[in-house]
């Protein structure tokens, strides 16, 4: 099961990250544990500055914006293999 953690103080973009997050996972039907984390010193320790931060097993996939579905379906269903932004996939996640 993949650990999935979405990183923000609940402004409009992690609410609306979060819920893209959510419609990928159901439509993969990807095996995921899904959990908002919005103690500031705890988004801190992971890295991130700018919210939302997305968090897959342990590693920030993407910060400061809302991936679309697709770079969405990239990052939960491949294994993160490096930190950084987009987990090392490119893209226009982070840019």
């Amino acid at each position: 099961m993949k650990q999935v953690k979405i990183l923000g103080t609940g402004c409009a973009k992690c609410n609306q990250l979060a819920d893209a997050v959510k419609a990928v996972i159901a439509s993969e039907g990807i095996d995921a544990d899904v959990q908002k984390v919005e103690d500031i010193q705890e988004i801190v320790s992971y890295g991130v500055m700018s919210t939302p931060g997305l968090v897959v097993d342990g590693v920030v996939v993407c910060s400061g914006k809302v991936p679309s579905s697709d770079e969405l379906r990239v990052m939960l269903a491949a294994a993160p293999k490096s930190s950084g932004c987009c987990g090392g996939h490119g893209g226009s996640c982070c840019s």
